[in-house]
């Protein structure tokens, strides 16, 4: 096992029994998430990169972007 996760781990371990489970219950599913955006981006090809990025070019000379901020409203302090 790694440092970082067994660091994480321990500071899992000091909270309730209840975000405990929650959080065990999500890890396994953000690994197999993980695992899928890496076998997507293998077998990305060259031209496939080059169209993403037509496209992003195109979008932008055309101005049909949303701002993030728009779409992730910033959150207020608290």
């Amino acid at each position: 096992m790694r440092e970082l996760l067994r660091q994480a781990i321990t500071t899992i371990e000091k909270l309730p029994a209840e975000v405990q489970d929650a959080m065990a219950t999500r890890l396994p599913a953000e690994a197999a998430d993980e695992q899928a955006w890496v076998a997507q981006f293998e077998v990305t090809t060259d031209v496939q990169w080059d169209r993403m990025v037509e496209r992003v070019r195109q979008a932008m000379a055309a101005k049909d972007l949303t701002p993030l901020d728009d779409v992730f409203p910033p959150s207020e302090p608290s």
